[in-house]
């Protein structure tokens, strides 16, 4: 009975080690990115959304908010042609 109990045992020590060490594993990882990974540049689409909101922060009249959506959207297209 007590080898039974022992062997059990043994099965769950292994179980709990492979759990911390994939646990240990997935942190190391997440660790490894922020330290030496670089960070990915925003999207050509992030930066057309930032630039239209800022276009309609600071313009006060509709001329003004048209012509800087309309050189956002020139920045945008310039984007996604020299990431191709």
């Amino acid at each position: 009975m007590r080898q039974a109990i022992a062997h059990a045992q043994r099965g769950q020590s292994a179980l709990g080690l492979l759990l911390i060490l994939a646990v240990a594993g997935g942190i190391g990882y997440y660790v490894y990115k922020a330290i030496w990974s670089e960070p990915e540049a925003p999207s050509c689409e992030a930066k057309l959304v930032t630039c239209i909101k800022q276009c309609r922060k600071t313009s006060i009249d509709n001329e003004t908010a048209q012509a800087c959506q309309d050189a956002c959207k020139k920045q945008e297209a310039d984007c996604k042609r020299f990431k191709r």
